[in-house]
This record gives C-alpha cells, structure tokens and sequence, in this order.
C-alpha cells in the first residue's frame, strides 16, 4: 500500500470523526437549549381567592425581546361543551422573566367548568400586545387542571428560587404636591407662577394697580415683615424658575439647580417665605433672625 493511500486513508477518517464530532456537539446543544432554553411557564398557588390565575414565565429576553403585558387560556373542547372558551387580561408590562397573579374574572370559571374539559385541548399564551409576540403551551385539559390545583408555589417563592430582578414600579424620587396657583405655561417663559409677586400676572391681582403693593391692599392689613439670618437650597431642586420669579435678588436658577446669590438682600422675610411655599419640591430653607 503506497504512502498516499494511507495519508488519504487517515484524512478521511479524521473528516468522518470532525463531521460526527460536530453532528453531536449540534445535538448536544439543541438538547440543551430544549430542556434549559426554551421558554418556560409554571402555574403558581394565588394568594387570594376566586378567579385569580398565578403563574411565573421565564425565556431569554435577550434574545426574544419583547413587552409582555397579557395573559390568555383558551379551550378547544370539540366533544364537549362549551366547545370553545376563550379568557384573555391584561397585566402589567414585563420585558424579562416574570411572576404575577390576575384576576380572569367569571370566564375562569366557566373555562374550568366546562363539560368534557379534562379531553380538551387547553392552550396558554403569554402575549404581547405591542411587539405581536406570543408564547404558546399546549397541554391536557386534565393536566391544566391539575397544575391549577395542585399548585403550592407561592410567587414569592417562585421569584426567590429564580433569583428574577423584581423591579416595582416606584414612585417619583420627588413628590411633587399639587399647586392650584401653578398657572399655564406663559409664551416664551414656560409654567409660571400665578402670584400677585410675579410680575407677569400681577395685573389679575391688583386690578388697575398692577402691582403687588395693589393686591397686598386688597388682600387686606398686610402682616409684619421680619429679617432672614440665612438662606439655603437643600438637594432636589427641579428648576421650576417658582423662586427667582418671586425674589429674583436673592435666588439665581441655573441649567441644574438653583443658588443663592452673593451679597443676597435677607431684609424681606415675608417675600422669602412666599418663594419657599411656592417652591414645588419645597428644598428652600431660611432660618428667621432673632
């Protein structure tokens, strides 16, 4: 046997090991992805009564991204009745892997109830609406019901054994209070403030006057001014523009926040306590002298 023929010999055996070896590297991973991959719904024990369906879902959001925001249980029921039931609601938005509880109201019920349901076809798809995204199981009507009963895993459990990144929806990290003398945004400035100190409205407080002295009249014996020791901003301030309209000798709005201005005038309490209940997020501060 000549010397070719065993190179070649030994070639093509190493391309049949290559080709086999990389055939089961290929199954080795689809059989992964199947079993740890795949998008993946339990069905969870509510934490409260009546028609409230619970359950966790897991996919990789990073490579089907998507909104989720509704959940919906259909019945094929062929041989019994009703032969088709369809629940579908709505639930807050969740863009990775989730856990929540909702209330399906009586169609719940009536889907569960059905005659024949334990042979029908039951399917849940997570869904979103947005993005026309659907995840889709298709099970037993004997099995659904079983999972829906047998179901002892809380969703706080599910969410702690999963270790899922729970983001509630918060609040703002400023809370702004309602103002009813935030007046509409005035051409070319932005929100004003609607105070007979601001200049641009000081006419509708007034009347004829115009001025703040005017609406000070007619409000009434004006109260005893006092003197300001000190004066500061506290963090926080959303540069509303609400201070330096009323006191403009005193507080100078920036891009980002608001300041004190050098050599500031302390002699007018009565117009400082006025800029500090006007602010919205109430981060002025003054300490009156004794």
């Amino acid at each position: 046997m000549s010397t070719s023929l065993i190179a070649m010999g030994v070639a093509a055996f190493m391309v049949i090991n290559l080709v086999v070896g990389l055939a089961a590297l290929s199954l080795l991973f689809g059989t992964f992805e199947t079993l740890f991959g795949k998008p993946k719904i339990n069905l969870l024990k509510s934490s409260k009564s009546g028609n409230v369906f619970a359950f966790g879902f897991k996919w990789n959001s990073a490579k089907e991204p998507a909104a989720l925001d509704t959940i919906r249980l259909r019945l094929f029921n062929p041989f019994g009745t009703p032969t088709q039931v369809e629940v579908s609601k709505p639930f807050e938005t969740k863009k990775s892997s989730f856990a929540v509880e909702v209330d399906m109201g009586p169609g719940l019920i009536e889907l569960l109830g059905a005659k024949g349901f334990d042979h029908a076809t039951m399917q849940i798809e997570v869904v979103s609406s947005k993005d026309g995204v659907v995840f889709q199981f298709d099970m037993k009507g004997s099995k659904f019901k079983k999972l829906v009963f047998d179901a002892n895993q809380t969703i706080a459990e599910y969410i702690a054994q999963n270790k899922l990144d729970v983001k509630k929806t918060s609040k703002s990290p400023i809370d702004i209070p309602v103002r009813s003398f935030i007046a509409d945004t005035v051409p070319g400035r932005g929100p004003a403030l609607k105070m007979a100190t601001n200049p641009v409205f000081a006419g509708e407080f007034a009347g004829a006057s115009g001025s703040a002295a005017g609406a000070a009249v007619a409000a009434g014996p004006a109260a005893e001014n006092f003197k300001i020791a000190k004066v500061w901003i506290e963090p926080g301030c959303i540069v509303c523009n609400a201070c330096e309209d009323i006191y403009k000798d005193v507080f100078e709005v920036l891009a980002d926040t608001c300041i004190i201005r050098p050599n500031a005038p302390l002699d007018d309490g009565l117009r400082m306590q006025e800029a500090a209940e006007a602010c919205p997020v109430e981060v002025i501060k003054y300490t009156i002298a004794s």
